[in-house]
């Protein structure tokens, strides 16, 4: 597994979060050695999504207001269907993913959680996958959806469900390690 003991990740989620979709990335990037804050709107702790139920609470370690993507080498997007619903509806939080995107840093996404590339238009002309259910929505906003457990396009990382987790976390941490990919076209 690649070191990435000098690197800063901020993980953007609010309620309704798939349980496993953060709690393992976040699991997996600070056993990678990373500094990993998670990021919600207000800043408050936010509570997951597990089964057909609400999961368990995670402690919110910044809000969206006291961050900015400068502070940060990647970007983690949890998926569930709740928690990017919300959040493709919040400015912040777009302007923020935008924000990496546009400063060529790895953000990884899986899920629903393609749904905030969409609004961003990161989607548009990338190679993706997703929670098969909104794979239309990624067609039409131009993206090459593929079903596959892990799809990387120029640092941008994204995969199905929580099945996929093990795939997911470890092209994250590979991506991370290879830092800004400077020949993306943004």
């Amino acid at each position: 597994m690649a070191d990435i003991s000098n690197k800063k990740v901020a993980i953007l989620a609010t309620n309704g979060f798939e349980q496993s979709e953060l709690e393992k990335p976040l699991e997996a990037l600070r056993g990678a050695g990373a500094e990993v804050h998670v990021v919600s709107p207000d800043g408050e702790d936010i509570k997951g999504w597990e089964g057909s139920d609400w999961g368990r609470t995670v402690k919110a370690d910044k809000a969206l207001s006291d961050v900015k993507a400068d502070d940060y080498n990647a970007l983690v997007l949890p998926g569930g269907q709740i928690n990017p619903d919300l959040l493709r509806v919040n400015d912040e939080a777009l302007n923020f993913i935008k924000t990496f995107w546009d400063q060529k840093k790895p953000i990884g996404a899986i899920c629903h959680a393609p749904w905030l590339l969409v609004e961003t238009g990161i989607a548009k002309g990338r190679d993706l996958t997703s929670y098969k259910s909104i794979k239309t929505d990624l067609v039409n906003a131009g993206a090459n959806w593929q079903d596959s457990e892990v799809v990387v396009d120029q640092a941008l990382v994204t995969s199905r469900n929580p099945d996929d987790l093990p795939a997911f976390c470890d092209k994250l941490i590979e991506e991370i390690a290879e830092g800004k990919h400077e020949s993306r076209a943004a």
